[in-house]
């Protein structure tokens, strides 16, 4: 009887490590496949980024020849003048090419104070802020043989660094400047319009541009683009806020013609001298693109790429040169 007991409490021993071997192989096997489906869903998710991004790359590609083609024979144009925007429809997915002439910017280098006050202004920004940030801009891009008070902001950094007092090189450089945050660079989003909580439809943020949209080391002197000129922009060259409504309301319709850009700013009474259409050879193109999935529909998945381009002279054996490439962009 003493034998059974043993032989039963044997047994049951037995079937409880089995029950606890049991259960702890189906935890790892739980665990391993939740390991093999979450890094097969992240290798999914960056083939498909990766196809987005050459999807986005060649559609760079094709606006820039586009633009030489359009350029070379006016009469076929295939992206008209002054237009902001051409989407593209490949087999493999959609993608949306931003075309934004540098003219469309300040240049940082040329502009007058009072422009970059009102720029800053603009973006947002506090008046008494904003005399600190132009005062810094103009006081970085100016030469002061016996130093400024702005050096000994820099030298107390760490690192600390000297200011160069000249020309700004990249426009990165403003990202140095005293008072220049990242979200005022590269712009941000803001709360949208009062009563935008009561529209289901209203966006609750909306996105603001940075002084990276409307900067550059390449900009025109005194006039800019009209057709892709930002509002804040707009407003820097002396536009009213209701003149800035306007004009970007009628060029969403259709891009603005030399004549039809005259006769506009005639009839709501703004002088011209500070708009034109088109401009220098220096455009920037910012592709995003989306893949089209198995059943048509367009990912969730974004991809943007930009490029800074130059179209040389006729005598340049290549016509077109890429100044800048961003492997890493974003748009609104």
């Amino acid at each position: 009887m003493w034998t059974n007991r043993a032989r039963d409490r044997d047994r049951g021993s037995a079937l409880l490590a089995v029950l606890w071997l049991s259960a702890a192989l189906a935890a790892i096997a739980f665990s391993l496949s939740s390991t093999v489906r979450s890094e097969t869903d992240r290798t999914s998710t960056e083939v498909d980024g990766l196809r987005a991004y050459y999807l986005a790359q060649g559609g760079i590609h094709r606006a820039a020849l586009e633009l030489l083609w359009g350029g070379s024979n006016p009469a076929q144009t295939l992206i008209p003048r002054g237009a902001p925007v051409v989407n593209y429809l490949f087999p493999s997915g959609n993608v949306r090419v931003e075309i934004i002439p540098e003219a469309a910017k300040l240049d940082v280098n040329t502009a007058p104070v009072q422009d970059l006050f009102r720029l800053v202004l603009a973006l947002g920004v506090a008046p008494e802020r904003a005399q600190e940030i132009v005062a810094a801009i103009d006081d970085w891009r100016k030469p002061a043989l016996q130093g400024s008070p702005f050096d000994l902001y820099y030298a107390s950094l760490t690192p600390s660094f000297r200011p160069p007092h000249a020309s700004f090189q990249e426009i990165e450089e403003l990202l140095l400047v005293r008072g220049i945050t990242p979200d005022l660079y590269y712009g941000t989003y803001v709360p949208g319009p009062e009563g935008s909580a009561e529209d289901a439809s209203a966006p609750r943020l909306v996105a603001r541009d940075g002084l990276v949209d409307c900067l550059t080391v390449y900009g025109s002197g005194a006039q800019v683009d009209a057709n892709s000129a930002a509002p804040e922009v707009l407003a820097a060259v002396g536009l009213a806020p209701e003149a800035v409504q306007a004009l970007v309301a009628r060029r969403r319709a259709a891009p603005f013609t030399d004549l039809d850009l005259r006769a506009f700013l005639a009839s709501i009474g703004v002088p011209a001298a500070r708009l034109r259409i088109g401009g220098n050879s220096i455009i920037t193109l910012r592709a995003t693109a989306q893949l089209r999935l198995a059943d048509g529909r367009l990912s969730d998945l974004k991809r943007t790429v930009a490029a800074q381009v130059k179209y040389m002279p006729a005598q340049y054996n290549e016509p077109i040169h890429f100044l800048r490439w961003y492997d890493h962009a974003w748009s609104h």
